[in-house]
């Protein structure tokens, strides 16, 4: 293989448990590998979604210093496109039912989105959205 794609996204948690019901119960990601520090998720989502314990990482980096300080600020988003802007407003209720914390209500962005902003239980800020009719 000559070029590169991007096969998975891993979310680093220290409550692998907590976030691995999160984004099956909340999202409806399939569970394909579980283990106690370490979860694969799958299912109509386009890559590879994991969820492996931070602490775990520094076997593996040489036990690399940011893989024991304190998480500080948002490391990455995720995206989630809906079909419509009632889509968008409908899947908030329901992840802030399922234990998402609200940031932002859907709202119409100067981008030409409705996107609202949820966050996971270990704080990582994500969006939901759909693009506005033209």
């Amino acid at each position: 293989m000559d070029t590169m794609m991007l096969e998975g996204v891993t979310l680093l948690a220290d409550d692998v448990a907590g976030m691995a019901d999160f984004y099956e119960h909340a999202l409806g990601f399939e569970v394909t590998v579980r283990e106690p520090d370490y979860v694969a998720l799958g299912g109509p989502i386009g890559v590879r979604l994991a969820i492996f314990r931070r602490a775990g990482m520094g076997a593996h980096t040489h036990d690399h210093p940011s893989f024991v300080a304190p998480r500080s600020g948002q490391a990455v988003e995720l995206n989630f496109q809906c079909g419509t802007p009632n889509q968008v407003r409908t899947r908030f209720a329901e992840l802030v039912e399922r234990g998402a914390v609200a940031i932002a209500a859907p709202a119409e962005r100067d981008w030409g989105h409705l996107t609202g902003f949820f966050a996971d239980p270990e704080g990582n800020i994500h969006s939901l959205f759909a693009v506005l009719p033209a």
